[in-house]
């Protein structure tokens, strides 16, 4: 779901030239669900193998990471390990969305809506082990390092992003800025053109810096977190009804603590049912000390040979597409601060 605090967050657009030679850290599921949804045919069904398999989260990963390679980015992808049991009532919320989406694509298949179909197919598809498993096996292939988290990925990015070596956080959500990440990177994965009603726009990359963030907003990171609990994050979806982000950031403005922003609005949160009330000293604890742990970050040597196992044998990829980027990849050299970079930790 993601935290939504857009309105109140500037950006800065960024010069893929900024991030030459800098080591950033991937939400690894966040990036993976981008390419399921955005990387489809025109009926808006996603990409598949003959048998069926579903193939839009590795040719997202092969192409745009070739181009991120070639760039000069370094990148450590890192997936998801175990939730807090506070993110059900997020996944419950999923699913219900799922469910919904599935009733309405199903009716715009009947109706030959190619549009519609388009739009309710993407927000279907789930990521499956053999999916995460195979994403891995490729990312390793193409020289990128892989970490499993403890715990949520996006913590972990976070935390590590913190650590001397490492730049910032590559996302499309905001919530690494109240795990703490210096640096969101958004809009790096992800297609450069977005076809709207009025034809195609330019996406370009965004860096968030979280200092000028604070410094702007005159506010410091428990405020700042303690607004995102009342907006709503995925450990309690539905917030406050009733306070937005701008009302949010007025009151954790005048009331600065943390015990006094809730005692605030303590009436408010036992108001809600009891799927939606909680305890924000829980969530606060959560989002300023989440489990995270250090890594010795390995980048593995490239291996063509399985690259081409998993897209052409596995697959069927085109053989000569996939030669082509290959060729690119191989040009590409490892600096001596990617193979050390793993001092720093």
């Amino acid at each position: 779901m993601g935290l939504n605090i857009r309105e109140i967050i500037s950006r800065k657009e960024l010069d893929m030239s900024e991030l030459k030679g800098k080591t950033l850290c991937v939400d690894a599921f966040n990036v993976l669900y981008q390419f399921l949804s955005t990387i489809r045919q025109a009926d808006g069904a996603p990409l598949q193998d003959v048998e069926g398999k579903i193939t839009s989260h590795l040719s997202g990963i092969f192409y745009r990471n070739v181009a991120l390679l070639s760039e000069g980015i370094k990148l450590i992808y890192i997936f998801d390990g175990e939730p807090p049991k506070l993110k059900d009532k997020a996944h419950k919320i999923r699913g219900e969305f799922r469910d919904i989406a599935r009733e309405r694509y199903e009716e715009s298949v009947e109706e030959k809506n190619i549009e519609m179909m388009k739009r309710y197919s993407s927000q279907l598809i789930r990521l499956d082990d053999n999916m995460i498993k195979e994403s891995k096996e490729l990312l390793e292939a193409m020289g990128i390092c892989v970490i499993q988290a403890p715990g949520e990925g996006e913590s972990e990015a976070a935390y590590l992003s913190r650590k001397e070596g490492i730049y910032g956080v590559v996302s499309q959500d905001y919530d690494s800025l109240v795990f703490g990440a210096p640096v969101l990177i958004r809009n790096l994965t992800i297609s450069r053109k977005k076809k709207t009603p009025a034809g195609y726009i330019e996406v370009k990359p965004e860096k968030i810096i979280l200092k000028e963030v604070l410094s702007e907003l005159g506010i410091d990171l428990d405020q700042l977190i303690s607004l995102a609990i009342l907006v709503g994050t995925d450990y309690n979806p539905k917030g406050i009804p009733g306070i937005g982000q701008k009302k949010a950031l007025k009151i954790v403005k005048g009331l600065e603590s943390p015990e006094k922003i809730f005692e605030s609005v303590k009436e408010k949160i036992n108001e809600l049912s009891d799927e939606d009330r909680f305890d924000w000293k829980v969530i606060f604890s959560l989002l300023r000390a989440p489990r995270t742990k250090d890594f010795e970050i390995k980048f593995p040597e490239r291996d063509f040979e399985k690259v081409k196992e998993i897209l052409v044998k596995r697959h069927g990829f085109s053989e000569e597409r996939i030669d082509n980027q290959l060729e690119k990849l191989n040009k590409i050299k490892i600096s001596k601060n990617q193979k050390n970079l793993n001092k720093w930790f």
